[in-house]
């Protein structure tokens, strides 16, 4: 049996301003209708024996990733909600040790992150089954890419494969200069580090205990003290915060006996840049990448991607130009990877910008900071049918509601009664309020806040439907 073991706990800070902390790349349609994460899952359609997957996710995507899984018809699969970011080797470890525990004995780990592209999933199919005839005997599997390129932003294997679909692993390399990489690529010998692996659990689990002992008990600590929460399970905290960092291929990978590569050449991309996303995403004749409301005149090689309004660009050549609602950002494709600068220059002057888009998702649906000034804010609720916000109150601001699709039913204090199309009502500071969608389509609310505080700290939850008593998430 496979079990698929997706890494979904990445920011992509590198593709800001479409990935945000809260609403990270592979959350994200970059490549085509289907989010990353939901591309991931579904490129696997077709191979055999394939068990329910387990996505291991920061706590704070926790219903996005629920809701990502239920529109493809994945909601039994296994989330693991990380309390904190420890990177890959104890990610992979606590998967393990959650997928043995579900399927009652050994299963093959396919390890997977979530914000890949390949192109070419038959490919990619053939490669898992070379890896899992190699995983069946015992071994530890990497993927390894066929370069086209002196690619100087990945790691690479080095493996003399003489033409054979896999082979032992000589040496993982550091990422090179470009002499170096130029010289990989003319010897043949090298293949790009994807991060994607498969082994058995058990496996897996063996060497981090030989490499990594004290990672491994934490890991088992965590898991033990898990508690089931609503369709997620969360990892105790503290045993998981003491973990100390690392990935698979520090941690096990480049010191075990016996590791095996399997070739992989599928049209991998690991989307890292918007100069990398460039290169993975359908072109003009221009070689111009063109997403959304664009008018482009004489431009070349470039990517320009508009959410909410027309972008009109003249005479670029080798520029990437990104539109959000709060947020435009223009650079050469040729610097792409300096927009993590940015965002580090973006937090340090304590900018909403590196964590949330102006419309932040809930998992009751929806809101929309259209307006906002000296002591008012005017907000666009979309609560999704059947979904209820919490019962909650604040401290220092009240609202106005006003029903501009569906139906509302409303609770303030003792009172419950509905709310129809172009109806409205008062919520004064202080008093104990929700909002339930009854029906069985969208409903849409303006709501207009007056006060002298409008931070999502300002909320006292009472009920909460999913989980989030004592939070602001």
């Amino acid at each position: 049996m496979l079990v698929p073991v997706i890494l979904s706990g990445g920011a992509g800070t590198r593709l800001w301003p479409l990935s945000r902390e809260l609403y990270p790349k592979q959350l994200l349609p970059l490549v085509g209708p289907l989010t990353m994460l939901q591309e991931t899952l579904r490129r696997l359609d077709g191979v055999d024996d394939v068990a329910a997957p387990v996505i291991v996710c920061n706590e704070t995507h926790r219903f996005l990733v629920a809701e990502q899984l239920r529109q493809i018809g994945l909601g039994k699969a296994r989330v693991l909600l990380e309390p904190a970011v420890r990177n890959t080797a104890p990610a992979v470890a606590v998967a393990a040790m959650v997928a043995a525990d579900a399927t009652g004995g050994d299963p093959l780990l396919l390890v997977l992150p979530a914000d890949h592209v390949i192109r070419d999933n038959a490919a990619f199919h053939v490669a898992i089954a070379e890896a899992m005839g190699e995983a069946q005997s015992g071994r530890l599997v990497t993927f390894g890419v066929k370069p086209h390129a002196a690619e100087t932003g990945f790691g690479y294997i080095k493996a003399r494969l003489d033409g054979a679909a896999s082979g032992p692993v000589e040496e993982f390399v550091e990422k090179p200069d470009l002499e170096a990489a130029r010289s990989y690529l003319q010897s043949g010998d090298y293949l790009w580090n994807s991060g994607m692996f498969l082994f058995r659990a058990s496996r897996y689990l063996e060497e981090l205990g030989r490499f990594a002992p004290d990672m491994l008990e934490a890991c088992r600590s965590a898991v033990a003290g898990a508690r089931e929460d609503l369709d997620f399970l969360r990892l105790e905290p503290e045993a998981f915060k003491s973990v100390q960092a690392n990935s698979i291929d520090y941690a096990v990978m480049e010191k075990a006996a016996g590791v095996v590569v399997v070739a992989l050449d599928a049209g991998w991309s690991d989307v890292g840049s918007w100069d990398a996303l460039h290169e993975a995403s359908p072109m003009d004749a221009q070689r111009n990448v063109r997403i959304g409301d664009v008018l482009a005149e004489d431009c070349r090689n470039s990517y320009l991607h508009s959410t909410s309004r027309l972008v009109a660009a003249v005479g670029l050549e080798d520029h990437v130009v990104v539109e959000t609602s709060d947020a435009v950002m223009v650079a050469p494709r040729a610097r792409a990877q300096e927009v993590k600068a940015l965002v580090e220059r973006l937090k340090r002057d304590d900018r909403y910008e590196t964590a949330l888009h102006r419309q932040v998702f809930r998992p009751w649906g929806s809101y929309d900071s259209i307006d906002r000034g000296d002591r008012f804010q005017v907000k666009r609720l979309i609560v999704n049918p059947g979904a209820v916000l919490s019962l909650q109150m604040h401290h220092h601001r009240a609202e106005h509601w006003i029903v501009v699709a569906g139906t509302a039913r409303v609770t303030r204090n003792d009172e419950v009664f509905l709310l129809e199309e172009n109806e409205s009502t008062y919520i004064p500071i202080g008093a104990t309020h929700r909002i339930e969608n009854p029906g069985k389509l969208p409903l849409h609310i303006i709501e207009v806040q007056s006060g002298s505080y409008f931070g999502e700290d300002d909320i006292v939850r009472f009920e909460d439907n999913y989980g989030r008593q004592g939070t602001t998430t």
